[in-house]
């Protein structure tokens, strides 16, 4: 194979087409090669091998393909006697593709960006063909299977990777400049990016965390803003009052928004949607009594009004956070003792008293392609009865569609 032979143009691309086929770097993943190759001891037909898109563009002249290998220096190939088949040569075995074969092509990898996305591998080939031994060139592919304008290529060494990367002459292609790094350092200048790109993900989302909080605080306080003077405290002795008495009182008088008493305590707060002492005043004012009782009636003001605003909204965040917890079936319970929702609206047309309090939200490599081969709830809702209404829903939810509720 090695006759003392000038390559003619053509003759030169057979021999470096069908050597990378059978090459260290494209045969280990050629499935349909590796194949062939299994049928009869390495060899495969040269029919067959003109079933590769490549090579047959080049030429299907089984002829210029013999004479290109028995030119080629490289002692990869060999040509049947009868000269329709060529093998791998058995004196040149396939490398193990393990981690110490794949860590030393890594080191002797350049990688290359700056080419127009029009690019062809052929004329990468060509450009490169004066500027050093290249063994493989991979024409990296983004997500749609196109040229994403960078490639890996491996050279012969280290040391060859050294002193392509320090050319002059590989700084510009077509006009465009090129980045041109080591595979080495190419991996450490991502690693580089992508941690400082973690690093600045963390910062952006602390930054509009604290702004979040920053906002919800300042909604909060304006809320308290609107809400000043609408605070009246009880006390006195209270053991059998409830807060339905207190609606009872209040009710053609002021709207009442939150009430903060437990049945048997010495007091409490009432919050109206209304000036507080307005609604007093008309209520019967500071001798209003509640079932006989005396009461002493204070209207909040200053630092004092403004923590127990806050605490009613906290209270009121813990009722909707147990709710959205799923401690749905205890809702039932929860209204009939300590602090929460202050009546019902199916009792004597009262409204139905809650707090809309501010609810703080918190928002708490590469796709390779090959080198030069040829080769994409909805919620159940309940039967409806003949008569329009939900089957088996609760017998109080059809009280209240009965009564017009």
């Amino acid at each position: 194979m090695a006759e003392e032979q000038e390559f003619s143009p053509l003759e030169k691309k057979v021999a470096e087409q069908i050597e990378y086929y059978f090459g260290d770097h494209n045969l280990p993943r050629d499935k349909f090669l590796k194949e062939q190759m299994q049928l009869d001891d390495g060899w495969v037909t040269l029919e067959t091998m003109l079933k590769f898109n490549r090579l047959k563009n080049l030429t299907s002249d089984t002829a210029i393909i013999v004479k290109s290998l028995q030119k080629s220096k490289t002692g990869l190939l060999e040509v049947s006697e009868d000269q329709t088949k060529i093998r791998r040569c058995p004196t040149k075995p396939l490398p193990e593709h393990d981690e110490e074969f794949r860590d030393a092509v890594k080191h002797k990898s350049i990688y290359m960006k700056g080419f127009p996305l029009e690019t062809t591998l052929d004329e990468v080939k060509e450009w490169l063909a004066d500027k050093g031994s290249v063994e493989n060139i991979q024409m990296r592919k983004g997500p749609q299977k196109t040229f994403k304008g960078s490639i890996f290529a491996v050279l012969e060494s280290e040391d060859a990777v050294k002193t392509f990367v320090a050319r002059d002459d590989v700084k510009q292609f077509k006009g465009n400049d090129m980045i041109v790094l080591s595979k080495d350092d190419y991996i450490t200048k991502k690693i580089n990016e992508r941690k400082q790109n973690r690093a600045e993900a963390k910062a952006k989302a602390r930054s509009e965390k604290e702004e979040h909080q920053k906002q919800a605080e300042e909604e909060e306080m304006k809320s308290l803003d609107d809400q000043r003077g609408c605070l009246l405290k009880f006390s006195g002795d209270l053991e059998q009052v409830s807060r339905e008495d207190f609606h009872e009182i209040f009710s053609e008088h002021a709207q009442i928004k939150w009430i903060d008493f437990t049945r048997g305590a010495k007091e409490g707060t009432i919050l109206f949607r209304s000036n507080a002492k307005e609604a007093l005043e008309a209520a019967g004012g500071a001798e209003l009594k509640v079932k006989d009782k005396e009461v002493k009636w204070e209207v909040l003001e200053g630092d004092v009004e403004m923590e127990t605003l806050k605490k009613i909204i906290e209270s009121q965040q813990e009722s909707i956070n147990k709710r959205k917890g799923g401690r749905g079936g205890h809702r039932g319970r929860d209204r009939g003792r300590g602090r929460g929702r202050g009546g019902r609206r199916d009792r004597g047309g009262r409204d139905n008293v809650h707090f809309q309090g501010k609810k703080t939200k918190f928002d708490s490599d590469d796709e390779d392609g090959g080198g030069d081969h040829d080769e994409p709830a909805v919620p159940k809702k309940r039967a409806l009865e003949s008569n329009g209404k939900e089957a088996d829903a609760p017998a109080s939810k059809q009280a209240k569609e009965e009564n017009g509720s």
